[in-house]
């Protein structure tokens, strides 16, 4: 099938929120145990959970919910809009310089030494370019693999691709499918057999808001391994501090002056989130709870109907989740005629 632009993908129009997944090619390992050399690469892991935290800290972008498997990763992700275009021009200049050269007319800027009314728009005009970035997953996913196929590369001794490809991504049309999205990513490594409890399930978004921290033993992996060459590739902010931005937050269900977030209660979705597993899996500890979680209540959810979803969503032909009248509108903003499994994954 020929790929899709992303601009045929991803709509701001109708949603901001979007799941985002790579994997390696060939026997390549992002993580996890290579069974054929033997070798270990679960040091990746905390090399990829800290990118992601310090691009979400530069960009206008929230992480909703990640889980890091040996050879792909998943990502939900928010865009905030709002909060890039209320960036000042040296803010944004600023964020982008902390990934990237900045381009000399910008710097001179910074600097107070434009030598003319055109040198000064013009460095304007970049930085509203880069403003446009720094709210882009597409260039938010480029910085997050872009690295982590280096240093992985680095560490192998070997050139080439480490990537399949592009990154898949997925837009979440309403809070139904973003909360089934983000239940589908977090109970990854349960469905893999990799452990067998929401508790367990380390590198993924579910433990580090349990248990405030993306694994048991953070200090076992040495970030000193990575062989950067500056601070800013790996996440330290001019301090020498690593950047630490919070996943996006659950703010209850009273959303008026609250905090941007997401509307349901943390401790709901992970009876959710719980719920969910021991029915995906009946071979998973314990029984199936006798008592339907009150979050399917409020999103007027039947049990098989958000079953099916949450089982359903990770399909490889479904560029978008949500109602059909939200999918026929997806498809009318993004220039398509038909959105693959309307009938069958539309809630």
């Amino acid at each position: 099938m020929m790929t899709q632009a992303r601009s045929t993908q991803v709509s701001l129009t109708d949603t901001a929120y979007y799941h985002c997944i790579s994997r390696c090619v060939r026997r390549a390992f992002l993580c996890g145990k290579d069974g054929y050399s033997g070798k270990s690469f679960e040091h990746r892991r905390l090399w990829l959970v800290e990118r992601i935290h310090y691009l979400s800290d530069i960009f206008s972008v929230d992480v909703c919910a990640y889980a890091v498997m040996s050879n792909h990763y998943h990502l939900v992700l928010h865009v905030d809009v709002e909060q890039a275009e209320a960036w000042s021009h040296k803010e944004v200049a600023t964020r982008w310089c902390q990934m990237h050269a900045g381009h000399p007319l910008v710097l001179s800027w910074l600097a107070g030494e434009s030598g003319s009314e055109a040198e000064t728009n013009a460095a304007l005009t970049l930085i509203e370019v880069w403003r446009d970035r720094l709210m882009d997953i597409s260039w938010f996913m480029r910085n997050l693999n872009e690295f982590i196929a280096r240093q992985a590369n680095k560490e192998d001794g070997c050139k080439g691709r480490f990537w399949e490809g592009r990154f898949k991504s997925q837009a979440l049309l309403d809070e139904k499918a973003l909360l089934a999205c983000m239940a589908y990513v977090d109970l990854n490594p349960i469905r893999a057999k990799m452990v067998a409890s929401v508790e367990d399930s380390e590198f993924t978004s579910a433990y580090e808001r349990i248990h405030n921290k993306v694994c048991s033993d953070e200090s076992a992996v040495n970030l000193s391994d990575v062989h950067l060459t500056n601070n800013s590739s790996l996440g330290l902010n001019n301090a020498g501090v690593k950047s630490t931005k919070a996943l996006l937050g659950f703010i209850g269900n009273e959303t008026d002056a609250q905090p941007k977030g997401i509307a349901f209660s943390l401790l709901d979705y992970l009876e959710l989130l719980d719920w969910t597993g021991r029915v995906i899996h009946p071979y998973k500890r314990g029984a199936i709870t006798s008592n339907r979680p009150k979050l399917l209540y409020q999103l007027g959810f039947s049990d098989q109907k958000w079953l099916a979803m949450a089982s359903r969503i990770g399909g490889r032909d479904h560029c978008a989740v949500g109602t059909l009248s939200e999918l026929v509108q997806y498809a009318h903003n993004t220039g398509r005629c038909w959105i693959s499994g309307q009938k069958s994954i539309s809630l």
